[in-house]
């Protein structure tokens, strides 16, 4: 019996076999699909682009469904409320940024080249470069498993946070209850961009924080931003081999990041004096340099490490397996512990696996 593996179908390129495998490219067959899993009481783990998922050695036991419906539909368009785009689950993200760029659909061009599939992006509220998707989007539509039937929510309903929403806090061990069939953004029309928030961006553009920019000028800026950090997919170099951030930026008390030093980056994060701060500096900060792990006699063997171009990455060198980078990211959390007594998360979905 042939198993599909589940490592030809993430980027990290690790990961084991799928007890079954379905490849489902509408609405109707995701729903099928699921539904057969459900009934048969089978695991359910579902793969986009694979971007987020690390997976285990061993596989998953249950049914793997791959959402792969791909194109989107125009509802409205017009100056004063600007274009309403439903887009489908499986749709390549960045096939959608592009898309929004050339037609001057403003909002998004700050999330280019972020890889996976359109309707993973309100599970995480995913975001860079000071922009996020709750900022457009309007309703996503799901199949909820719980009550076998379809349900819409509204940007208010999704309880969208920092790398949070609805859709996350109720999937299980890699397992949701709500399943996103379609995604609407609302977006406005014009070549210009959404303000731009974040520093490293606006010089790089030469505006001052908070203008706005040609979106064309931000996709290609932000495209090389992230091509120079290892975060856009190439497969002749290792360092895309990854998750992407492997852990998010921490949020914590003010008394708590008011212990680290004044060079520690911080911003505010909502209410309740929360801070935000910046992982990639703990870690840094905490003795683990870019391409960590590729010593001889390092815990992974060399096979996995962070990225020799950012250190928020693990990646896969060749021949890692999940273990492998699982015991890198264990050995990072346990030195950010020691030294700032901050916990990080992980960004990706552990699926059989555990920090």
């Amino acid at each position: 019996m042939t198993h599909t593996l589940l490592s030809a179908l993430t980027t990290a390129a690790v990961g084991g076999p799928a007890g079954k495998f379905v490849e489902a490219r509408t609405e109707a067959e995701i729903i099928e699909a699921v539904r057969s899993a459900d009934d048969a009481g089978e695991p359910l783990l579902l793969i986009g682009g694979g971007s987020n998922l690390l997976i285990s050695d061993d596989g998953f036991p249950g049914t793997v469904v791959r959402i792969a419906s791909e194109g989107f539909t125009v509802n409205a368009e017009d100056s004063c409320g600007g274009v309403s785009v439903v887009v489908q689950a499986g749709h390549n993200w960045d096939a959608l940024v592009e898309h929004a760029v050339l037609h001057a659909w403003s909002g998004i061009e700050a999330l280019a080249g972020i890889p996976g599939a359109t309707g993973a992006t309100p599970v995480q509220n995913v975001g860079a470069y000071g922009a996020d998707v709750s900022q457009t989007i309007a309703a996503v539509r799901t199949w909820d498993r719980t009550r076998n039937a379809v349900k819409t929510f509204t940007n208010s309903e999704l309880k969208f946070g920092y790398r949070d929403s609805i859709l996350k806090q109720t999937t299980v061990n890699g397992s949701p209850r709500y399943i996103v069939l379609t995604v609407e953004f609302q977006l406005p029309l014009g070549r210009m961009s959404a303000p731009i928030r974040y520093s490293e961006l606006a010089r790089s553009l030469g505006v001052d924080p908070g203008k706005r920019a040609y979106s064309t000028d931000v996709r290609r800026e932000v495209l090389r931003l992230r091509a120079s950090k290892g975060m856009v997919l190439d497969p002749a170099d290792r360092d895309t081999y990854s998750t992407g951030s492997f852990f998010t930026n921490p949020i914590v008390p003010a008394d708590v990041a008011g212990r680290l030093p004044e060079s520690a980056p911080r911003y505010p994060a909502g209410a309740d004096g929360l801070v935000k701060l910046s992982a990639a500096w703990l870690i840094d900060q905490a003795g683990f340099r870019k391409g960590y792990g590729l010593e001889e006699g390092s815990v992974s063997g060399g096979r996995a490490s962070l990225s020799t171009k950012h250190t928020l990455a693990i990646t896969n060198r060749g021949s890692a397996s999940a273990g492998d980078m699982v015991a890198v990211a264990r050995e990072v959390r346990s030195g950010v512990v020691k030294r700032f007594g901050i916990e990080l998360h992980p960004e990706p979905l552990l699926i059989g696996l555990a920090l």
